[in-house]
């Protein structure tokens, strides 16, 4: 070794020494913020005095630029959804996994929303059924069968939460192709692959096998917590997917919602079928069968299919034995409001609000006054286009995602027929 690569690697040696004092300098509170970068949470208000950013009116803002894209998309065109989905959820459990780029892991964040991402799933598809499927030391491997159990969903992902190996994106396709390709012409076949790697170490030939998937018509679409890879890109699409790069959890997270909701149907699933389904009873109390889905014996719990009289766990399912298609009623009701959805309220700002002849400047959801504490000046609201009443925006966002009904709307629906029962 000479002396100019001994002085190169004393100087690197040196660099790395600074760096470490200067961390070992710094209180545990000063590591703190300096990781999460607290001050970038400030902004200046109109006197200059700091403030802290209004996360709930960006928040806000973020929701109804995605809401009326959504509305705008569905108004341009008559588009048919597919409310019974059957998804497989792609878990990449790789050593990129365990990477810390993303706090504290990618790991320990997918975990996190994945876990919000399957209740809302089903919050929002009563009808529709997941299976999990990770990939670790180049193998993918199915968590769960396809089933509508939100709980049964995460406590096998929190269970195999560990990441090694290679990741095998063919070898994940492969494996959700064979479970997939199986569901009935009504069901929506849909993959989504949570990816964390830079490279895909296959046995084959992945574009025959994105062909394979191609033709049994999965919408395989892919989020990326690294770089975009051309693989990915030209999986999306070929099978009609959507593929998208997160740059940091509060994104991964909008980017992991936006599959929650029905998406558009295909074109070879647009034509309208009948499809046979049972209304299953509740077991009584202290009857003992065994399950049909985990072959056990278990007393009082689950459903009599109303065809063969098999016991099942859990509603929305298919019955093992007959194959019909068991629900109960809230679920089909529930799945209404994807055919006849709400339509975005207008935004009010708060010079239309002082402006305008309403007398009572209060929500018309939870009664709350629209006023800013302290100063009495007029917030941010909207307004229904229909029946003109004011809700503030934790209403406006709770009745389009979870009421899926306009209370000013609904109450001049029930006033004149409450009338005409006083006037008799």
């Amino acid at each position: 070794m000479n002396n100019s690569e001994k002085k190169r690697m004393n100087g690197e040696a040196e660099e790395e020494n600074e760096e470490d004092v200067e961390d070992e300098g710094r209180d545990a509170w000063e590591r703190t913020y300096t990781d999460e970068r607290s001050w970038e949470a400030l902004e200046e208000d109109e006197s200059g005095l700091l403030q802290p950013i209004d996360n709930k009116a960006i928040y806000h803002s973020q929701y109804r630029r995605r809401l009326q894209s959504l509305s705008a998309a569905s108004a341009a065109s008559r588009i048919q959804k597919g409310l019974i989905r059957f998804l497989c959820v792609v878990v990449d459990l790789s050593k990129a996994a365990g990477e810390m780029d993303f706090k504290p892991s990618r790991m320990a964040v997918i975990a996190k929303h994945v876990e919000a991402f399957i209740r809302e799933f089903f919050d929002q598809n009563p009808l529709s059924q997941i299976g999990l499927v990770i990939i670790k030391d180049g193998v993918a491997q199915s968590l769960t069968e396809l089933g509508g159990s939100p709980e049964a969903h995460i406590k096998a992902l929190m269970v195999k939460l560990g990441c090694s190996g290679d990741s095998s994106l063919q070898n994940a396709l492969e494996l959700v192709h064979d479970t997939l390709h199986k569901i009935p012409s009504y069901g929506h076949r849909e993959v989504l692959i949570l990816y964390s790697a830079l490279s895909t170490c296959d046995p084959g030939d992945i574009m025959e096998t994105i062909q394979k998937c191609k033709k049994a018509k999965l919408r395989c679409s892919v989020i990326g917590l690294s770089a975009e890879m051309f693989v990915c890109k030209h999986l999306c699409q070929e099978t009609g997917g959507s593929y998208m790069v997160a740059l940091d959890e509060g994104h991964f997270k909008e980017l992991l919602l936006e599959h929650a909701p029905p998406p558009p149907a295909l074109a070879e699933f647009a034509i309208a079928n009948l499809i046979k389904m049972g209304f299953p009873q509740r077991a009584a109390e202290g009857s003992i069968a065994i399950c049909s889905c985990h072959r056990e014996a278990k007393v009082g719990e689950g459903y009599i299919c109303p065809r063969c009289k098999a016991r099942v766990c859990e509603l929305p399912t298919e019955c093992r034995f007959c194959g019909l298609t068991l629900v109960s009623s809230p679920h089909l009701a529930r799945s209404y409001h994807h055919l006849f959805p709400i339509e975005p309220f207008t935004e009010v700002s708060a010079r239309q609000l002082e402006l305008s002849r309403v007398a009572s400047k209060t929500c018309f959801g939870c009664r709350e006054s629209l006023l800013t504490p302290g100063t009495n000046k007029a917030g941010p609201c909207a307004a229904c286009t229909k029946c003109k009443q004011y809700f503030c925006l934790d209403c406006d966002i709770y009745i389009h995602e979870s009421l899926h009904n306009c209370p000013g709307c609904e109450s001049r629906r029930i006033t004149p027929a409450a009338a005409s029962v006083t006037m008799s």
